[in-house]
Protein backbone atom coordinates (compact mmCIF):
# COMPACT_ATOMS: atom_id res chain seq x y z
CA UNK A 1 0.00 0.00 0.00
CA UNK A 2 0.95 3.20 -0.96
CA UNK A 3 0.02 6.50 0.61
CA UNK A 4 1.38 9.51 -0.72
CA UNK A 5 0.16 13.70 -0.54
CA UNK A 6 -2.39 14.93 -3.26
CA UNK A 7 -1.87 12.85 -6.66
CA UNK A 8 -5.56 13.92 -7.69
CA UNK A 9 -7.53 16.85 -8.21
CA UNK A 10 -6.85 20.32 -8.27
CA UNK A 11 -4.30 22.21 -6.64
CA UNK A 12 -5.68 23.21 -3.80
CA UNK A 13 -7.08 20.07 -2.93
CA UNK A 14 -3.34 18.40 -3.54
CA UNK A 15 -2.35 21.10 -0.92
CA UNK A 16 -5.38 20.30 1.24
CA UNK A 17 -4.69 16.32 0.85
CA UNK A 18 -0.96 16.78 2.06
CA UNK A 19 -1.67 19.02 5.02
CA UNK A 20 -4.16 16.43 6.36
CA UNK A 21 -1.18 13.75 5.60
CA UNK A 22 1.06 15.68 7.48
CA UNK A 23 -1.70 16.35 10.58
CA UNK A 24 -2.11 12.58 10.38
CA UNK A 25 1.51 11.39 10.24
CA UNK A 26 2.73 14.08 12.48
CA UNK A 27 -0.05 12.49 15.00
CA UNK A 28 1.98 9.16 14.98
CA UNK A 29 5.19 11.32 15.83
CA UNK A 30 3.73 13.73 18.38
CA UNK A 31 2.16 9.86 20.03
CA UNK A 32 5.51 9.03 20.25
CA UNK A 33 7.24 12.42 21.74
CA UNK A 34 4.52 12.64 24.64
CA UNK A 35 4.18 8.97 25.54
CA UNK A 36 8.37 8.46 25.45
CA UNK A 37 7.91 11.50 27.81
CA UNK A 38 6.47 9.20 30.54
CA UNK A 39 9.31 6.77 30.94
CA UNK A 40 11.69 9.55 30.46
CA UNK A 41 10.39 11.55 33.56
CA UNK A 42 11.77 8.15 35.52
CA UNK A 43 15.38 9.40 34.55
CA UNK A 44 15.79 13.31 34.35
CA UNK A 45 13.34 16.16 35.15
CA UNK A 46 10.19 17.08 33.25
CA UNK A 47 11.30 20.40 31.36
CA UNK A 48 14.73 17.79 30.24
CA UNK A 49 11.80 14.99 29.46
CA UNK A 50 10.05 17.41 27.10
CA UNK A 51 12.93 18.44 25.33
CA UNK A 52 14.17 14.52 24.91
CA UNK A 53 11.06 13.34 24.24
CA UNK A 54 10.60 16.07 21.27
CA UNK A 55 13.77 14.25 19.40
CA UNK A 56 12.07 11.06 19.78
CA UNK A 57 9.40 12.22 17.79
CA UNK A 58 11.56 14.06 15.33
CA UNK A 59 13.42 11.27 14.31
CA UNK A 60 9.48 9.55 13.38
CA UNK A 61 8.21 12.53 12.10
CA UNK A 62 11.50 13.13 9.80
CA UNK A 63 11.14 9.68 8.74
CA UNK A 64 7.17 9.90 7.73
CA UNK A 65 7.54 13.14 6.03
CA UNK A 66 10.23 12.51 3.60
CA UNK A 67 8.48 9.57 2.35
CA UNK A 68 4.97 10.11 2.34
CA UNK A 69 4.49 13.79 2.42
CA UNK A 70 7.36 15.64 0.57
CA UNK A 71 8.81 12.52 -1.07
CA UNK A 72 10.09 14.03 -4.34
CA UNK A 73 12.24 16.45 -2.78
CA UNK A 74 15.29 17.25 -5.23
CA UNK A 75 17.38 18.53 -1.66
CA UNK A 76 20.05 15.91 -0.42
CA UNK A 77 19.00 14.29 2.40
CA UNK A 78 21.64 15.82 4.16
CA UNK A 79 20.16 19.33 3.49
CA UNK A 80 16.97 18.12 4.06
CA UNK A 81 18.12 17.23 7.82
CA UNK A 82 19.58 20.58 8.34
CA UNK A 83 16.45 22.10 7.52
CA UNK A 84 14.19 19.82 9.33
CA UNK A 85 16.83 20.46 12.76
CA UNK A 86 15.99 23.89 12.08
CA UNK A 87 12.60 23.81 11.47
CA UNK A 88 11.76 22.10 15.03
CA UNK A 89 14.17 24.53 16.84
CA UNK A 90 11.54 26.67 16.84
CA UNK A 91 9.10 24.12 16.90
CA UNK A 92 10.92 22.45 20.38
CA UNK A 93 11.15 26.37 21.32
CA UNK A 94 7.16 26.51 21.31
CA UNK A 95 6.82 23.61 22.92
CA UNK A 96 8.78 23.72 26.07
CA UNK A 97 7.69 27.33 26.69
CA UNK A 98 3.88 26.54 26.04
CA UNK A 99 4.59 22.96 28.25
CA UNK A 100 6.26 25.28 30.89
CA UNK A 101 3.95 28.04 31.05
CA UNK A 102 1.00 25.51 31.38
CA UNK A 103 2.23 23.64 33.84
CA UNK A 104 4.27 25.44 35.85
CA UNK A 105 2.44 29.23 35.72
CA UNK A 106 -1.55 29.21 34.13
CA UNK A 107 -2.67 25.43 35.41
CA UNK A 108 -1.32 26.66 39.17
CA UNK A 109 -2.73 30.10 38.67
CA UNK A 110 -6.73 28.17 37.63
CA UNK A 111 -5.86 25.76 40.68
CA UNK A 112 -5.24 22.53 37.95
CA UNK A 113 -2.62 20.69 39.81
CA UNK A 114 -1.37 17.20 40.41
CA UNK A 115 -0.52 14.26 38.44
CA UNK A 116 -2.39 15.23 35.17
CA UNK A 117 -0.60 18.95 34.97
CA UNK A 118 2.42 18.37 33.42
CA UNK A 119 1.06 15.07 31.00
CA UNK A 120 -2.18 17.69 29.90
CA UNK A 121 0.42 20.68 29.33
CA UNK A 122 2.42 18.79 27.35
CA UNK A 123 -0.25 17.22 25.38
CA UNK A 124 -1.69 20.70 24.04
CA UNK A 125 1.92 21.88 23.36
CA UNK A 126 2.80 19.48 21.40
CA UNK A 127 0.07 20.58 18.55
CA UNK A 128 1.08 24.18 18.95
CA UNK A 129 3.68 24.14 16.06
CA UNK A 130 1.59 22.52 13.62
CA UNK A 131 1.10 25.34 11.12
CA UNK A 132 4.08 26.43 11.43
CA UNK A 133 6.13 23.35 10.70
CA UNK A 134 4.06 22.72 7.88
CA UNK A 135 4.79 25.81 6.18
CA UNK A 136 8.28 25.75 7.32
CA UNK A 137 8.94 21.97 5.95
CA UNK A 138 7.26 22.34 2.40
CA UNK A 139 9.29 25.91 1.80
CA UNK A 140 12.74 24.76 3.49
CA UNK A 141 13.29 21.40 4.70
CA UNK A 142 11.74 19.52 1.77
CA UNK A 143 11.90 22.36 -0.82
CA UNK A 144 10.54 21.36 -4.73
CA UNK A 145 8.54 18.37 -3.23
Amino acid sequence: MTIEAGTYGSEAGKEGGRFLLFVTLGGCAAAVNWLSRFPLEHFMPFSAAVVVAYLAGMAIAFTLFSRYVFPHSPRPLVEQAKFFALVNLAGITQVWLISMGLAHHLFPALGFSGPFAEPVAHGLAIGAPTVSSYFGHKFLTFKGA
